[in-house]
């Protein structure tokens, strides 16, 4: 106490900001909610006559009546016996005093030993302890030890169970404010035995998961939460902690608990996130971020947490004052653990990597590359755990279509902006997120936030549930059907980016990290069978729509790139041919670029065939897996149509596909099509023509009838080099590869050049 006394004394007196009473009055959950009637009160009871606009005028004259902090704190350390509200100046004026000054500029750290103390010591009405709870607003740090005082008081049973309630939900709330949590820690016991306490029993559940280390898992407080779930049932506070114990101790907590919880704690801000959030904004000044996250008093009755007041990393109290300095420093040097805030390059975080003291607000992580590294590096689950919990509680609480007075849509974009940054960083995305997409997806209208959703459908976890089916592909596919061409080509390439990363994590399948994803092999290839064959109902009805779109055109086959390598690429046992609704569009496009890709992706096919085929038909290598003979029929039907097509022009006679090009003459001579034979080869086809056009010009200048019969034999070998050189490197290799004159050929260049 003396040293809180001689703290208080070096502190140059607080005066009273009456208007910033009157936002209070607002603030406080509309226990006051006429301002002018609150501000008239406040002025007379600190006699103050002039009107709120013209107070930095008069300041000067009214310091003498103004109220201070100091002594305010003062007046409520000197309290003794049970003190009334009513009719009690004295009262009401510090009271008042204490609201103003903690609204406009957070109380210090010494102020809150005395204003707890006074709370639940019992000494005033719940009104007023109420009041004075929710003034509990931080300017910096909040010293362990008025935290450990406070909860010594709950054993006296001096407050009520509304405010003990009340003080738990503060502390939850500005439990990352506190400077150091050893000796609240070593209240863990004393926690404990509140759970008995139905309705503290989620709040103190919420404490004990922000507090639990290895240490504190037990078997007789494994089996105290069993005995409450097995009375209470299968709540989501009680199995939050069960699943942190099982975490740490697996062997103590034998029974199985769902792996995937929405929400395991119910929001416990009340008005306190809003007010920290408008005291930072002042404290702190005008910088970006802080401008980007203000909250301030004309949005009173806010309840939302903000995720971005947490990116900067906490600093520890200790660093307020030089003294507290030198500690710190001295409490370091042993290398025991190394406090994040101090982590400023990659070489300190090699040598402190297994000192490090993780912060406790989770969403300075997201920013901070050191820290991400040290995820990557070190697989503490219990991090991933309360990530894992903070991101799903801030999702769930910022997404502006799911929360009804949530409006703003830019500072939304930014959260999930830095997630999908982090999960970059990371290559893997976060199961929170999942969750999230699962649950939001349905709601979404496919314009807010597009950009971002679909950065994280593209970082969805390999170990995904079955619930992607009916929870993301439907509700993506509704928008799909309904929307523009430009969202269409937006979710085929972010669906593209999610094949791609599954395919990466596939390669690390013989990594023990691999493992660790629960996700085997068969359950790889079924997940990715059933992304791809989505893709394709999606691109066989989008093309439908859109009438062969040329651009999505595009974004589909670059999808199909992507397919045509995961065999040789990615090393996975799988190849799936686009639907016939998606390969004869390209092949008979007008664009010369989407058939050049079409002729890349089926020459990409048949080198991953080739070598799947000589790998199952090799005895030193026995697959798991093996390629149907469904495969093989379909891609030769489909390179019997393409050879067909654009060399042999016998399209209309030996095509085989089922959804084919194959017709009887007799209905081909009722078009009234000349040579119809020739009307897609490589001289005739609607994407090649202006090639042919330009060769003929070239080689016959003096021809104006364009005559492209003339275009055979050594002109036909020409045309194919002119072809090549106008870069359709796809139409080169696929004739090369599919067509045994020019492959024969091709060979024979190849030797003597290298003879």
């Amino acid at each position: 106490m003396n040293q809180i006394r001689s703290s208080r004394t070096s502190k140059r007196p607080l005066e009273v900001d009456h208007k910033s009473q009157t936002d209070l009055s607002a603030w406080r959950k509309r226990e006051r909610t006429d301002p002018e009637k609150s501000s008239q009160n406040h002025q007379s009871l600190g006699g103050q006559k002039n009107d709120i606009n013209q107070k930095n005028d008069v300041s000067g004259k009214n310091d003498s009546q103004e109220v201070s902090l100091e002594k305010a704190l003062s007046y409520f350390e000197k309290v003794q016996g049970r003190v009334s509200l009513r009719n009690n100046s004295a009262l009401q004026k510090h009271l008042a005093a204490v609201e103003s000054i903690a609204l406009q500029q957070g109380l210090p750290p010494e102020a809150f030993e005395i204003l707890l103390n006074v709370v639940l010591s019992g000494k005033f009405a719940d009104t007023v302890n109420t009041r004075l709870l929710k003034s509990l607003i931080p300017a910096s740090v909040i010293p362990e030890n008025s935290v450990v005082t406070a909860v010594s008081w709950l054993c006296t049973n001096k407050s009520s169970g509304s405010i003990q309630l009340l003080f738990l939900r503060w502390l939850i709330t500005v439990f990352d404010f506190i400077d150091n949590k050893e000796q609240v820690n070593a209240l863990y016991g004393f926690f404990f035995s509140f759970l008995q306490d139905e309705k503290l029993c989620p709040y103190i559940c919420h404490v004990l998961y922000l507090l639990t280390r290895k240490e504190n898992v037990k078997p007789f407080r494994v089996r105290r939460l069993l005995d409450l779930q097995a009375k209470m049932g299968m709540q989501p506070h009680l199995q939050a902690l069960l699943s942190l114990y099982k975490l740490f101790c697996p062997e103590l907590v034998t029974i199985t608990l769902p792996t995937k919880t929405k929400t395991y704690f119910k929001s416990s801000e009340g008005p306190w996130k809003a007010a920290m959030n408008a005291v930072r904004q002042r404290n702190q000044g005008g910088t970006p971020l802080t401008q980007a996250v203000f909250l301030g008093t004309a949005q009173p009755q806010s309840r939302k947490r903000k995720w971005n007041t947490q990116l900067v990393l906490p600093a520890s109290s200790a660093s307020n004052s030089e003294v507290g300095t030198e500690k710190y420093c001295d409490l370091f040097s042993t290398d025991e653990t190394f406090p994040v805030e101090q982590l400023q390059t990659f070489p300190q975080l090699l040598q402190n990597i297994h000192h490090l003291e993780f912060p406790s607000q989770m969403g300075s992580v997201l920013t901070n590359p050191l820290l991400l590294h040290y995820m990557n590096c070190v697989r503490d689950e219990s991090i991933y755990l309360r990530l894992y919990y903070w991101m799903g509680q801030m999702l769930q609480e910022e997404c502006t279509w799911c929360v009804v007075d949530n409006t703003n849509e830019t500072e939304f974009k930014s959260f999930l902006e830095t997630i999908y940054k982090a999960e970059c960083f990371l290559q893997e995305g976060f199961p929170a997120c999942e969750e999230f997409l699962c649950k939001s997806l349905p709601l979404w209208d496919g314009s807010c936030c597009r950009p971002e959703i679909l950065k994280l459908v593209s970082w969805i976890p390999l170990s995904s549930s079955p619930e992607i089916k009916s929870y993301v592909y439907g509700p993506l596919a509704q928008l799909f059907f309904t929307s523009s061409l430009y969202f269409k080509c937006s979710v085929l390439e972010s669906l593209k980016e999610l094949l791609e990363n599954w395919l990466n994590c596939s390669v690390n399948d013989m990594d023990p990290e691999f493992h660790s994803l629960n996700t085997t092999l068969s359950g790889l290839v079924n997940m990715v069978t059933d992304l791809i064959h989505f893709v394709g109902r999606l691109s066989t009805v989008g093309l439908r729509l859109e009438k062969n779109s040329t651009l999505l055109l595009f974004f589909i086959l670059d999808f199909y790139e992507t397919v045509c390598d995961m065999y040789l690429k990615y090393n996975l046992p799988l190849l799936i041919l686009p639907p016939a609704g998606v390969f004869y569009p390209a092949l008979l496009s007008m664009d010369s670029v989407t058939l050049n890709q079409l002729c890349y992706i089926m020459y990409r096919y048949r080198t991953n065939l080739v070598a799947a085929k000589e790998n199952e038909e090799s005895k030193k290598k026995i697959l798991q897996f093996k390629f149907s003979n469904e495969t093989y029929k379909e891609y030769n039907q489909y390179i019997t149509a393409m050879v067909g097509c654009l060399w042999t022009s016998t399209v209309f006679q030996k095509d085989t596909h089922p959804q084919g090009l194959r017709m009887d003459e007799e209905l081909l001579n009722k078009t009234l099509v000349k040579d119809f034979k020739t009307s897609f080869n490589i001289v005739y086809h609607p994407a090649m023509l202006g090639y042919s056009v330009n060769f003929l010009k070239e080689i016959c200048p003096e021809d104006t009838t364009l005559n492209f019969k003339l275009i055979k034999g050594k002109r036909w070998d020409w045309y194919l080099e002119y072809l090549y050189s106008q870069g359709l490197e796809g139409l080169k290799v696929f004739i090369e590869s599919s067509i045994n004159r020019v492959s024969q050929a091709s060979r024979r260049e190849a030797e003597n050049v290298e003879a």
